[in-house]
C-alpha cells in the first residue's frame, strides 16, 4: 500500500472547505437508471463512442462518509481515500491510484479497473455503484455535426469579431441582455462558477478571479492554464457579467466576478469524471446564492446528476443548458436533473420565438432564455456571435445572481405542448 498511501498524502494537500450532504439510501431509479444505459446508448448516436475503456466512477454508500459533513475538504477526501484505500486492498487491488477523488458532492473516486475488477467492487456493500465514464462536450452549437439546426443560414461560429479587445470599439447591449432585465451594475456578493473550457483569464471586460479556479485537467495544452483555449467558457461569462464599461459588451449582471472552472479542453470536451471533480471543487468552495453554469452534455450519467443534486443542497444555483439535439432533454445528463436550485434552460430567438435546435420537455425545463445570435466574449480579448442553450444557460445564470427569477410571458412554438416561461430578473 506505500504507493497509493504516498499518493493519497500528495492528493489531499491542496485542498479547502465547505460542507456537504449525501443520502444513505440507493435510490432505486438510479440503479435502473445505470442498468439501462446501455439500450440508451443504442439508441444515441453519441453512447458507444463516449464510453471510455477501463475508467469507471465509483461511489460508496453514504453512511460511510457521512461525518464529511462538517469536514474539511482535505479531511473530507482523506476520509474517501481511508475507506477506499480498505476496499481495494481487500479485493487485492491495492495498486490501483485513484484519477479523481470525490468527497464534497457525491463521496468516491475514478479509477482504472478491467471490467473484472468493476464487477468485483459492485459486489462490495460498501459501494453504492458503479459507472463507466464518458466523453462529454459543451452542448454543440446549432449547425454544427452534432447540433441541431440553426435558425439562422450559416455557420454559428464564424466569424470571430475581435473588436472591442483593445478598448477602440464601442460597447453594445446584446439583445437578450434587455429581454431578461439585465441591470447596469452588479453591487451583489456571490460569484459564477463557469463550468467549461476555462475564461480568458486577461478579458478586459470580464472580471475573472483565477484565484479560486479548478482544472481538471492535469497534462497537456489545457493543464497548463485556465486559459480558455477554446472561446466557449469566455462567452458564458461574458453573457452573465460582462462588465459595463466603454468596450465590448455587457452582460446580464455586470462586473460580478466569474470564475474558471476548466472541465473541457480546447476542443471543447472532456469526460463525465472531470466535470464530477469540478462540481465537487463547486461543492467545497461555493457558498450559498453562487451560480454555477453548466452549459455541457452528454448521454445520462447518474453520478454527475448526484454530484450536482447533492452540490444544490448548499444554496449553490445550478445552471443546465437543455441541449441542442432537438430532442427530449429527459435523455441526457445534466439537463435531466430535477431538484432544488436546479434550473434546466431552453432557448429562444428574438421575437420570443423557439430555437430550433434546442431541446424540450416539462419536466425538466424551468425556463426558456435568448439563446440564438448572442454576442458575448471570446478568448484572446474578442468577441463572438453564436447560437445554443449554451448561450440561453447564462442568460438565466445571471438572473439568478441578480436574485429570485421572475417570468415574463412564454416561448411561441415549445414542441413539447408546455411552452417554457421565458426568465427576467
Amino acid at each position: 500500500m506505500k504507493n497509493y498511501f504516498n499518493f493519497k498524502l500528495l492528493l489531499v494537500a491542496a485542498f479547502v472547505v465547505t460542507i456537504f450532504s449525501c443520502s444513505d439510501d440507493r435510490e432505486t431509479d438510479d440503479l435502473q437508471t445505470i442498468q439501462e444505459l446501455n439500450s440508451f446508448d443504442s439508441a444515441n448516436a453519441v453512447g458507444e463512442s463516449s464510453l471510455i475503456p477501463d475508467q469507471y466512477i465509483v461511489v460508496l454508500n453514504g453512511g460511510l462518509t457521512e461525518d464529511n459533513t462538517s469536514k474539511s475538504y482535505v479531511d473530507a477526501r482523506t476520509n474517501v481515500l481511508n475507506v477506499l484505500e480498505s476496499i481495494l486492498s481487500e479485493s487485492k487491488m491495492s495498486s490501483i491510484e485513484p484519477l479523481k477523488v470525490y468527497a464534497k458532492s457525491i463521496a468516491g473516486a475514478t479509477l482504472k479497473l478491467s471490467e473484472t475488477e468493476a464487477d468485483l467492487l459492485r459486489n462490495d456493500k460498501r459501494v453504492k455503484y458503479i459507472e463507466q465514464d464518458r466523453i462529454v462536450q459543451f452542448a454543440p452549437p446549432c449547425g454544427t455535426p452534432n447540433g441541431g439546426p440553426c435558425d439562422e443560414p450559416g455557420d454559428p461560429t464564424d466569424p470571430v469579431d475581435d473588436g472591442g479587445g483593445d478598448g477602440s470599439s464601442t460597447q453594445e447591449t446584446p439583445w437578450g441582455i434587455p429581454r431578461v432585465n439585465g441591470v447596469s451594475s452588479y453591487t451583489g456578493t456571490n460569484v459564477a462558477w463557469i463550468l467549461d473550457s476555462g475564461i480568458d483569464l486577461d478579458h478586459p471586460d470580464l472580471n475573472v478571479d483565477g484565484s479560486r479556479g479548478f482544472n481538471a485537467f492535469t497534462s497537456g495544452r489545457d493543464g497548463k492554464s485556465l486559459d480558455d483555449g477554446n472561446g466557449h467558457g469566455s462567452h458564458v461569462a461574458g453573457t452573465i457579467a460582462a462588465l459595463n464599461n466603454s468596450i465590448g459588451v455587457i452582460g446580464v449582471a455586470p462586473g460580478a466576478s466569474v470564475i474558471p472552472v476548466k472541465v473541457l479542453d480546447s476542443r471543447g470536451s472532456g469526460s463525465y469524471s472531470g466535470v464530477i471533480a469540478g462540481v465537487d471543487h463547486v461543492a467545497a468552495n461555493g457558498t450559498s446564492g453562487d451560480v454555477a453554469n453548466m452549459s455541457l452534455g452528454g448521454p445520462v450519467s447518474v453520478a454527475l446528476e448526484d454530484a450536482i443534486k447533492a452540490a444544490a443542497q448548499n444554496g449553490i444555483n445550478f445552471m443546465l443548458a437543455a441541449g441542442n439535439e432537438a430532442q427530449d432533454a429527459n435523455n441526457v445528463s445534466p439537463a435531466r436533473v430535477n431538484g432544488n436550485n436546479i434550473y434546466t434552460i431552453s432557448a429562444m430567438s428574438e421575437g420570443d420565438n423557439w430555437a430550433s435546435f434546442s431541446n424540450f420537455g416539462n419536466p425538466p425545463v424551468d425556463f426558456c432564455a435568448p439563446g440564438v445570435s448572442v454576442k458575448s466574449t471570446w478568448k484572446g480579448g474578442g468577441y463572438n456571435t453564436i447560437s445554443g442553450t449554451s448561450m440561453a444557460t447564462p442568460h438565466a445564470a445571471g438572473v439568478l445572481l441578480l436574485g429570485s427569477p421572475s417570468t415574463s410571458g412564454t416561448v411561441n412554438g415549445d414542441p413539447d405542448g408546455t411552452p417554457d416561461p421565458i426568465i427576467t430578473h
